[in-house]
């Protein structure tokens, strides 16, 4: 029978300038993983939603109409008159260096919890399989709408779902340190599978060696971590099992296009195999596969026939 997935989070309308040109596209981190999911897995074995709230414009449909074509379900979204998705700007200098500007305050994604509809859609999702969240998806939201989230979570769980987390920890849409800190704790203590890229880690909780971020994160009651360390090989660590160390694919400097989605689209590789019967080398060799695709073409989501099959 088939699993079901729900992917909660943002996505933004995306203006990326190249020389005069401006080009208009969609981004958001759960939103990648959510396509690169579904394109890498048969709906027979796991079905994938994706769970935000958009307006009701023409940048709204737009995004609707691209994920369906994804074979993404849409039906968990909402769509509300009065908000629209944030947007976001990427300038890139002559060194091919990029600079994030954000326009997000007021964006639907942030108020998905805070509808008439959201208790009926939370007792939805409180029957899937598998919720997968990031560190963007708790960040966007207020401390009352992350509570009902972390309730969501604990429910799934009771219910015999599973929680994946993704640590993506951006310092700027957080009133600081110390309250990321204390919200990472909690979603840790719901979860089962926990994606950590070690960057973050080290920059939110001060740089230490692997195996102790490993400990603290199977101390807070997750089972599975999965750290991600970029062109450098990945580890899993399941409690009561032998470590598990996957070389990364290892690319020539000049294939390297646009490491945007990396992180995202390994994690959905890594799920893709993982949530459909695969063991953690297998599932973490098709994480490493699908990043080194990506990264080979321009943009978040790559054409469809690129990725891997």
């Amino acid at each position: 029978m088939s699993k079901k997935i729900a992917v909660i989070g943002e996505c933004m309308i995306e203006l990326s300038e190249k020389g005069a040109q401006v080009n208009r596209g969609f981004g958001g981190d759960t939103l990648n993983t959510s396509v690169y999911i579904a394109r890498q897995v048969s709906p027979a074995e796991l079905s994938v939603s994706y769970v935000t709230a958009l307006g009701t414009d023409t940048f709204s449909q737009q995004m609707m109409d691209a994920w369906q074509a994804e074979n993404v379900k849409t039906d968990l979204i909402q769509r509300m008159n009065d908000r629209m998705p944030g947007l976001y700007y990427i300038e890139t200098d002559d060194t091919g260096e990029r600079t994030f500007y954000y326009w997000r305050n007021e964006a639907a994604a942030k108020f998905w919890l805070e509808s008439e509809q959201s208790a009926a859609i939370c007792e939805q999702l409180a029957n899937f399989d598998y919720l997968y969240l990031s560190g963007i998806s708790l960040a966007i939201l207020s401390p009352s709408s992350r509570d009902k989230l972390l309730a969501l979570l604990k429910q799934c769980r009771a219910n015999g779902g599973k929680v994946i987390f993704d640590n993506n920890y951006r310092p700027r849409l957080w009133a600081s340190k110390e309250e990321t800190q204390q919200v990472y704790q909690q979603m840790l203590q719901c979860t089962d599978i926990a994606f950590l890229t070690l960057d973050d880690e080290d920059a939110l909780w001060g740089e230490k060696p692997v195996e102790e971020v490993i400990a603290r994160t199977h101390a807070a009651g997750v089972s599975e971590v999965v750290v991600k360390r970029g062109a450098d090989s990945c580890l899993v660590a399941i409690k009561g099992e032998a470590l598990v160390d996957v070389p990364a694919v290892k690319l020539p400097k000049e294939k390297v296009v646009d490491t945007t989605a990396a992180g995202d689209s390994f994690s959905a590789g890594y799920l893709s195999v993982r949530l459909t019967g695969g063991d953690a080398a297998a599932a973490a060799k098709r994480g490493h596969l699908t990043a080194s695709t990506v990264i080979q073409h321009r943009g978040a989501i790559i054409p469809r026939d690129a990725t891997p099959a």
